[in-house]
């Protein structure tokens, strides 16, 4: 791949999705080819399945349901819009991809992050991001975040209780300890320009490679 493939994570309210905009439009200033999308979604198809998902009327669905959407939903993504850009040669900015669905359904819905795990190997035959930024935040502010945020989008996570949301932050600790050569670990509880700051610093070490 000419690309570059970075992936952008955390909790519910770390700001992520807001820095990953922001960074987007500096590489572009900078004169770098930037695709922004995000999981689940960026396609049709997985736009659809997003809807289902995240729906906050589909509470009584069921945890492996939920992992096997996502897989799905992450194929059809990948296939169709980020693998081509990357053989473009851009560098390709995704909201969420599989260490999410490790910390949510693997850990915080209790089917163990290996049997996710196993799920999306089928998915994505072995295809991970270069450079995985987490965006680290504890979940009592990160929930702060969203209550103040009314312009945000509201889904089925937000109904989850606060210890869900304990444990999706736990297992984003432990992945980064697991991987630190792919995931480097931002302190979200900065100032937005602190923030955006310390995520471009870290992102630009990876850019030498890609061509203006």
């Amino acid at each position: 791949m000419k690309g570059l493939f970075v992936t952008f994570e955390g909790g519910e309210g770390a700001g992520k999705s807001s820095i990953l905009k922001e960074i987007s439009q500096e590489l572009r200033d900078d004169g770098y080819p930037v695709l922004e999308t995000r999981e689940p979604g960026g396609i049709d198809i997985a736009e659809k399945i997003r809807d289902v998902i995240l729906n906050p009327s589909h509470t009584s669905m069921d945890a492996r349901t939920e992992a096997l959407l996502y897989a799905a939903a992450r194929r059809q993504h990948l296939v169709e819009k980020v693998i081509p850009a990357l053989e473009e040669g851009k560098i390709v900015l995704c909201d969420r991809f599989l260490d999410s669905s490790l910390v949510y359904q693997g850990y915080a819905r209790g089917l163990g992050m290996d049997a996710v795990h196993r799920i999306n190997e089928f998915a994505i035959e072995d295809f991970m991001p270069e450079l995985t930024l987490l965006f680290d935040i504890t979940p009592e502010e990160g929930l702060m975040r969203i209550a103040a945020n009314k312009e945000r989008e509201q889904n089925r996570l937000d109904l989850e209780k606060v210890d869900f949301h304990e444990k999706v932050h736990e297992a984003y600790q432990k992945l980064a300890v697991d991987f630190p050569e792919r995931i480097k670990v931002i302190n979200a509880s900065q100032s937005f320009q602190e923030v955006k700051t310390d995520a471009i610093q870290v992102l630009r070490k990876y850019l030498p490679s890609i061509q203006k």
